[in-house]
C-alpha cells in the first residue's frame, strides 16, 4: 500500500508543478490506496493550490503558471469526484459559482470549489468575468441552492450587487454566498447577500448552515 504522507507531498507537488497528468495519478494512486476522497483533496490537493496562490499573490509565480496549477487542481479534483459520486454519499446541494464580470481572478474560486466538491456539494463553475445574466442563467438551468460570487478587485464589488439586484427583480429564491479579498460582511448585508464567506473552509460552514435553514 502506498504511503500516505508519500501520497499528500507528490499531490501537493503536481499542483506546484502544474502537471495535470502526475495529479490525476496521485488521486487515483490514493484512491487505490484506500484513501477518502475528501482526504487527498484536503490534505493534498487544496494544500498545493493554497501553495500556489500564496506564490502568485507574492510575484514568485505568474499568470501561465497559475493556469497550470488551476488545471491540474481541476484533474484531479474531477477524478475524486467521481469517487464520490460513485459512493453512498448523497448530494448536499447544487451550487453554482463564477467570478464577476470585470475579473479575472480565479486562483481562490479553485480553492472553494476543491472544498466544496469535497464535501459533498454538486459545483457548476462558470468560470471568470461573469456577467450578472450568466449567474442567474446557470442557477435556472441546474436549479441551483446557491450562487457564489467571487469579486478580487473593489471595482468589480458593484457586480456582486447587480446578481442580487436582479435575483430580487426577477422574484428568485436562489441564496446568494459572496466572497473575496476586498469583500466583508458589511458589504454583504448591504447588498442583501445571504453570506460572506472569509475563505474555502469557511465557505463551505455557511453554504452547510444555509441550506440547514
Amino acid at each position: 500500500m502506498a504511503d500516505r504522507d508519500q501520497l499528500i507531498k507528490q499531490a501537493i507537488e503536481a499542483i506546484v508543478d502544474g502537471d495535470k497528468d502526475a495529479a490525476g495519478d496521485v488521486a487515483r494512486q490514493a484512491l487505490a490506496a484506500g484513501m477518502a476522497p475528501g482526504e487527498i483533496v484536503n490534505d493534498g490537493f487544496v494544500a498545493g493550490i493554497t501553495e500556489v496562490g500564496d506564490r502568485f499573490e507574492s510575484g514568485e509565480l505568474f499568470l501561465p503558471e497559475l493556469m497550470l496549477s488551476a488545471q491540474a487542481m481541476d484533474a484531479a479534483t474531477r477524478i475524486c469526484n467521481e469517487a464520490l459520486s460513485g459512493g453512498a454519499a448523497e448530494k448536499k446541494g447544487t451550487v453554482v459559482v463564477g467570478t464577476v464580470q470585470g475579473d479575472v481572478h480565479d486562483i481562490g474560486k479553485a480553492i472553494v470549489i476543491a472544498y466544496l466538491k469535497a464535501h459533498g456539494y454538486d459545483v457548476h463553475d462558470l468560470g471568470r468575468d461573469q456577467a450578472a445574466e450568466a449567474f442567474i442563467a446557470k442557477a435556472k438551468e441546474v436549479d441551483a441552492d446557491i450562487i457564489g460570487m467571487s469579486a478580487l478587485l473593489t471595482t468589480t464589488m458593484e457586480e456582486q450587487r447587480a446578481v442580487i439586484k436582479m435575483l430580487k427583480a426577477e422574484g428568485l429564491s436562489f441564496k446568494t454566498v459572496i466572497g473575496g479579498a476586498p469583500c466583508t460582511q458589511r458589504w454583504a448585508d448591504q447588498i442583501g447577500a445571504d453570506a460572506y464567506a472569509e475563505d474555502a473552509p469557511d465557505g463551505v460552514r455557511k453554504i452547510d448552515a444555509l441550506l440547514a435553514k
